[in-house]
């Protein structure tokens, strides 16, 4: 596009072999935006997109430990203050890291609920919580209601991991 010459592609990331002018970012831009993609040009942005993607992962993954540390997580993949990369988050993001992270978790548990694929408990040590009752009432809380009124509803709530955000 607009001549924009890559000396690199992988993903996420390319790197073009000269700087581009405003006009030619401008359009490049614009195509991306048409394909469903946007330009991450600023290094904050990247950042969080990088812990968010981490965090995703962790949850998708399904291992998260009882006794998980996002501090010593996020300090041990992104090499940066966990201090300074939580502020950002939540400037960036209008949430905290952790409500972040709890409605991934949130997230996968109604998968996993939907899909019959574990039993309430299995989920809940696969999530790194203490007992089903914690995974419950973080449940109730971020939901409204318990798991097994959710597991009636089927898929009605679920959302997709990008739409996930904190409700009301």
């Amino acid at each position: 596009w607009n001549n924009l010459q890559a000396k690199y592609v992988r993903l996420g990331e390319v790197e073009l072999e000269r700087k581009p002018t405003a006009n030619q970012l401008k359009n490049f831009t614009r195509k991306l935006l048409e394909t469903g993609f946007e330009l991450l040009d600023d290094q904050k942005t990247q950042l969080i997109e990088q812990v968010k993607t981490l965090l995703i992962q962790k949850v998708q993954n399904g291992n998260v430990e009882e006794h998980f540390s996002l501090t010593k997580f996020i300090g041990e993949k992104v090499f940066k203050d966990y201090s300074s990369i939580s502020k950002l988050f939540s400037e960036l993001e209008s949430i905290t890291l952790e409500q972040f992270f709890n409605l991934q978790k949130i997230e996968k548990v109604k998968e996993w609920l939907i899909y019959n694929e574990q039993s309430l408990t299995q989920i809940a040590f696969n999530l790194g919580y203490s007992s089903t009752q914690h995974l419950s009432s973080q449940f109730k809380k971020l939901t409204g209601m318990t798991p097994s009124q959710f597991k009636q509803l089927g898929t009605l709530h679920r959302k997709s991991i990008d739409d996930v955000r904190v409700e009301g």
